[in-house]
């Protein structure tokens, strides 16, 4: 795999939603049968991801907006989330990306192998996974990343969505003791605990299986940890039961008996 082409397949998607973006008109905004919002850009996005893949080879693609293929019949199959925090795009905070992910078949469930995660608006591309050791690109630094977790007594640096925060986060912040939160929207959560700017993403609230693969194979090639409601490292339906259980995001396994027992008692 040619992972500087799949980078470039999200540079191009992502140009193509900052186009839409810019745009002085009123975006038009539609809503699928899950009530979530679809745009122009979401679609145009979608396009580019499948004819860039498309070109490469011929193994099969689960996009949010469509599916090519037969996965069942590959042992690897592409996720493709065109344009993550749709609502962040609607909203114009620039906390969206374009997420691509190799997926690896294991009888009927999938582990990412190879992630990317390109934010347009910063032009921040963060990639890899257990194939290459993960990267970040921008204007502002790139190299290699490590997770890089917090020394006692330091805060806690935790992560939680801009927009999706309840009863669960609440308490599972509550046990960390001291903390640090940085609100921040789409799979950038994950990916500022991968770079070591963070040191936990805890998720309570729904999400699709194309909303985290990416950015997981990106936090596993920096060092870190994605985790289900068990501490077990999350893997994935990507074609029958889509919606992910809870998940943590983690730099350390010294948290991991805070996340069980949370979970133990929701």
């Amino acid at each position: 795999m040619d992972h500087e082409k799949i980078i470039r397949i999200s540079e191009l998607a992502g140009d193509a939603i900052l186009e839409i973006y810019n745009r002085n008109n009123n975006l038009q905004v539609s809503h699928k049968d899950d009530n979530s919002p679809l745009t122009e850009a979401d679609l145009a996005a979608h396009d580019i991801i499948i004819k860039g893949l498309q070109s490469i080879d011929d193994t099969p693609i689960i996009s949010e907006e469509g599916r090519v293929g037969n996965p069942l019949s590959s042992e690897t199959c592409w996720l493709v989330d065109p344009l993550d925090g749709t609502k962040e795009f609607i909203k114009r905070n620039g906390m969206f990306t374009v997420n691509i992910a190799l997926m690896l078949r294991d009888k009927n469930r999938w582990k990412p192998i190879f992630g990317v995660v390109h934010a347009p608006v910063t032009k921040i591309t963060w990639f890899g996974g257990i194939m290459i050791p993960s990267e970040r690109r921008g204007q502002d630094g790139s190299g290699l990343i490590i997770i890089n977790p917090s020394k006692y007594p330091a805060p806690v640096r935790l992560v939680a969505s801009g927009t999706h925060r309840g009863e669960n986060d609440e308490k599972f912040a509550e046990r960390l003791g001291n903390y640090d939160l940085v609100r921040m929207g789409s799979s950038l959560k994950a990916c500022i605990v991968a770079e070591g700017s963070a040191d936990l993403y805890p998720r309570f609230g729904p999400t699709s299986c194309w909303d985290i693969a990416a950015a997981h194979a990106v936090v596993s090639g920096a060092g870190g940890s994605v985790l289900d409601p068990k501490g077990k490292t999350l893997d994935y339906d990507i074609i029958d039961k889509i919606l992910n259980p809870y998940f943590l995001v983690t730099s350390d396994d010294r948290w991991t008996k805070d996340w069980i027992y949370q979970n133990n008692s929701v």
